[in-house]
């Protein structure tokens, strides 16, 4: 692509300011296609297997107390274990997560456990960048379509950040953080001491309801239907932490930034970026 680059910059040369501004397009174009079908050959390469959850319905409203202990869990199945982000290209992640989901007419609810040794969160304060913790976060796609997606981050301590994709990054997004994910419902337990390093911890839950209103964008699905999938993907963040004091901290490198975060998925991705809706998982409403 590099010199494919040179040789458009060279035609620059001489041209008028009007044929400038065409020929400027036209490179902007002929680059991006060629990036992407990089971007395609990489992914394409060993591609893992998109995976599929059945949603069983729900006649009552579930009590979210972060314990996912309400009857109504027991005809939830609980997911495969989460994979690296990479698939089979990387190690099997250190430590298990795995979901489970009902519906209502309502609410999709969601449940998930995330073995842990060493529980940390630090940030607070709502659409706090969320993923700076370790984190689990939901990425929903009602219309199945890689466009006007939802994602929702949310640490050991309940600090949520939500935002609405107008469509992917790599397609110009851009995101709004302004949207809120209004009315949703979330809690979390932890087995074991927050920030406290004098001990082995066993892990967290988190417990989530999900209201379909926050979702509703002009002319476009919103609500389940038996008869079309959603898509849907889970990620957890998990950074090397160290002792610091009676907590943790990241532990750097030797330029003085964090070790790179471990990204362990549902359904896998191929390479390290969640914002492709098109490796996400599909969810089949059964009723």
């Amino acid at each position: 692509m590099y010199i494919y680059r040179q040789q458009f910059i060279a035609m620059f040369k001489g041209f008028t300011f009007v044929r400038y501004v065409v020929l400027s397009i036209v490179f902007n174009l002929f680059f991006n296609l060629q990036a992407m079908s990089f971007f395609n050959e990489k992914l394409n390469g060993d591609t893992p297997i998109i995976r599929s959850y059945t949603v069983n319905y729900t006649s009552r409203p579930i009590q979210i107390d972060g314990h996912l202990t309400d009857p109504a869990w027991k005809r939830a199945k609980w997911s495969a274990l989460f994979v690296d982000i990479e698939g089979d290209l990387k190690p099997k992640p250190l430590y298990d997560t795995k979901v489970k989901m009902l519906w209502d007419s309502q609410y999709l609810y969601i449940g998930a456990y995330l073995k842990e040794p060493n529980l940390w969160a630090t940030l607070k304060n709502h659409d706090d960048i969320v993923f700076r913790d370790h984190d689990f976060e939901v990425f929903i796609d009602p219309n199945n379509d890689e466009n006007q997606y939802f994602e929702i981050e949310i640490n050991a301590i309940g600090t949520v950040m939500d935002l609405f994709m107008f469509r992917s990054y790599k397609k110009g997004g851009p995101m709004d953080m302004a949207w809120n994910s209004d009315g949703m419902i979330t809690a979390t337990s932890l087995e074991g001491t927050l920030n406290d390093n004098s001990d082995i911890d066993k892990g967290w839950y988190v417990e989530m309801a999900i209201p379909y209103d926050c979702m509703k964008k002009p002319s476009r699905n919103y609500l389940p239907h038996t008869d079309q999938p959603w898509r849907i993907d889970f990620s957890r963040v998990e950074w090397t932490l160290e002792k610091n004091g009676i907590s943790y901290s990241k532990k750097l490198r030797e330029n003085g930034k964090p070790l790179p975060e471990f990204n362990w998925v549902w359904s896998p991705i191929g390479i390290i970026d969640m914002h492709i809706p098109s490796r996400w998982g599909y969810l089949y409403f059964k009723k």
